[in-house]
Formats: structure tokens, C-alpha cells, sequence
């Protein structure tokens, strides 16, 4: 591929993730020098792992995201430079839907009330019809990648009925049934969950707007893995205040962190977390083998796996 790896850099914005010198020490075995670098030290690497893009990665003959989205990096950019890039997906779909089951446990059996109660120190049981359990709902997850074919196992395991959205109606292990996205609203209209965890395009940002709510049931529940964009916030916003949703869980958003002045905060049935579904003590680990197979690749002539650009 006539890339010879010297040094690979360990960018410092994985520090949101996690330590960079936990990753450079899980790599410390490949035949290169592995640095942990700030901006500065881009130019002294031949590739680099990062969470963010810098316009100097343009001179790397390799950049590698710990996320699976890489809307961020420009790949028109990457192609021109000659820059490689892959990505980290496949080592995020049991996370993201461990992550899932939570908020539907939560939502289900009133466990976010609980929590909230506890804060006040109130001693409030829910009312007799409230909690619920999620056998024999339907979940709806438009997208069935990665994190839809994770998301689908773990809910089938706690005995939902689930359904795809997909661009082609073959089948995919775990869903029961696959809608194609032009029956998008169909799709939605009678589950009690819809879930998203499509990557941000072109035709997917926004694909969750006013029209996308009015569709799905008053008492459905919404939730977004995926990306911020994907959803136009507003809309969410004008369902919920207007009770046409049950509820929200939401990692992602369209500006992050979430504004302080957000009416998403102040929501009962709204539940917050940092764009942190996917994260675990594994990660390192999991990214770590992502790089160590590619460097092999490389030292073989073959093929990067999970290359994007």
C-alpha cells in the first residue's frame, strides 16, 4: 500500500473517551514507536487514532476513528490527500444495546421516577397503571448495522417483538420483521419504541422531524443512539410539550454539550445521557485490536479492514 509505519500517534482527543496512554500501552508490542500526541506532534506521524479531525491529519498516510460515525472527517478531502481512513465499527453493538435495554427498563418500570424521587428524598410509589413490562412490545430500530443488529438482539432477549428499517427488505438475524425506508411511517406507526441508530448522511439528516412524530403513537417512546442531526431537535421538542410522545431517552444531540436553556432538561419523561452509550472499560481494548489487525494487514499487503476512505 507503500505506507511504512514508523510512528503511529495517539491523538489526545481520545481523552473523552478514554486515557490515550491506556491505548498507547495496549499497542506498545507493533512495530512502530506509539506516542501520545497533541496537535503539535501531528506532523511527526505516519498515522494517527482519534476522536476528532484536524486539518493536519490531510499529511497522515493513515487516520483511524474509535467511533463508528466519521461524519466529521472530510472525505473528499482524504481522497485527494491520498489519506486512509478507517473506522471502529463492529465492537459497539452489545454497549449501545445494553445501553438500549436500560432506557426501555427505565421507562418501563419507572426507574428514572425512582431516581428522581430519591433526590427529594420522597417516598412516591407510581400510579397502579404506570409501569409496564416490555415483552410482547414492539420495538422499531431504523438501522440495522452494527448498532441495529446489537440493539435487536439485546431487546429480543427481553422478549420484544423487533422490526428493521433498511434501505432493501432482505432479512437481517435478530429483527422479526424489515420495512424498507420508504415505509419509514409505517413502520413507526404502531411500535412503542422507535429507536435510531442510522449514521448521519445526506438522507438521513433531519429524517426525524414533525411529520416523523406524527406518525408514530401518542404513547411510544423515543430514542436516539445514533446522531444529533438525525434528528431535527425542535420538532422533538414540540412533540413532547404537546404529550403527541410518552417520552424520550436521547445520547446524542444536534449541539453538544446540550445548551443549559435546553427544555430537554427539564422534562420528566426525557432522559439525558452524554453521548456516552457506547463507552465501557473495554473500549481500549476493543479499538486496540481494531489497530493491531489493520497494522498486520498493512505488513501483509492486504486489504485495511473497516476502511471508509
Amino acid at each position: 500500500m507503500g505506507i511504512e509505519l514508523e510512528r503511529l500517534g495517539i491523538h489526545e482527543s481520545v481523552e473523552a473517551v478514554f486515557p490515550p496512554a491506556e491505548l498507547a500501552d495496549d499497542l506498545a508490542a507493533l512495530p512502530a514507536e506509539i506516542s501520545v500526541v497533541d496537535d503539535d506532534g501531528i506532523p511527526s506521524c505516519d498515522a494517527i487514532v482519534t476522536l476528532e479531525h484536524r486539518e493536519a491529519f490531510l499529511e497522515m498516510d493513515w487516520v483511524h476513528s474509535i467511533q463508528a460515525g466519521v461524519d466529521r472527517f472530510p472525505f473528499d478531502e482524504f481522497e485527494a490527500s491520498d489519506v486512509i481512513l478507517t473506522n471502529s465499527t463492529g465492537i459497539h453493538d452489545r454497549t449501545v444495546g445494553e445501553t438500549v435495554a436500560g432506557y426501555l427498563l427505565m421507562f418501563a418500570r419507572r426507574l428514572h421516577d425512582h431516581v428522581a424521587n430519591q433526590q427529594e428524598r420522597r417516598w412516591e410509589r407510581p400510579d397502579w397503571d404506570a409501569a409496564f413490562t416490555l415483552s410482547d412490545s414492539t420495538a422499531c430500530v431504523v438501522g440495522t448495522g452494527t448498532l441495529g443488529r446489537g440493539v435487536a438482539e439485546t431487546l429480543g432477549g427481553l422478549g420484544l417483538r423487533v422490526r428493521g428499517v433498511r434501505r432493501s427488505d432482505e432479512p437481517v438475524p435478530g429483527f422479526d420483521e424489515i420495512y424498507t425506508t420508504d415505509r419509514l411511517l409505517e413502520a413507526i406507526a404502531d411500535a412503542e419504541f422507535v429507536i435510531v441508530t442510522v449514521p448521519l448522511t445526506d438522507a438521513t439528516r433531519h429524517l426525524f422531524d414533525a411529520d416523523t412524530f406524527d406518525a408514530m403513537r401518542d404513547d411510544a417512546y423515543f430514542v436516539n443512539v445514533a446522531r444529533g442531526s438525525v434528528v431535527d431537535e425542535p420538532a422533538l421538542i414540540d412533540a413532547l410539550e404537546a404529550d403527541t410522545l410518552a417520552g424520550a431517552a436521547l445520547d446524542v444531540f444536534e449541539e453538544e454539550p446540550l445548551p443549559e436553556d435546553s427544555p430537554l432538561w427539564k422534562m420528566d419523561e426525557v432522559i439525558i445521557s452524554p453521548h456516552c452509550a457506547a463507552y465501557t472499560r473495554d473500549y481500549v481494548r476493543d479499538v486496540g485490536d481494531l489497530v493491531r489487525e489493520n497494522v498486520d494487514r498493512l505488513a501483509d499487503g492486504g486489504e485495511f479492514h473497516n476502511r471508509v476512505v
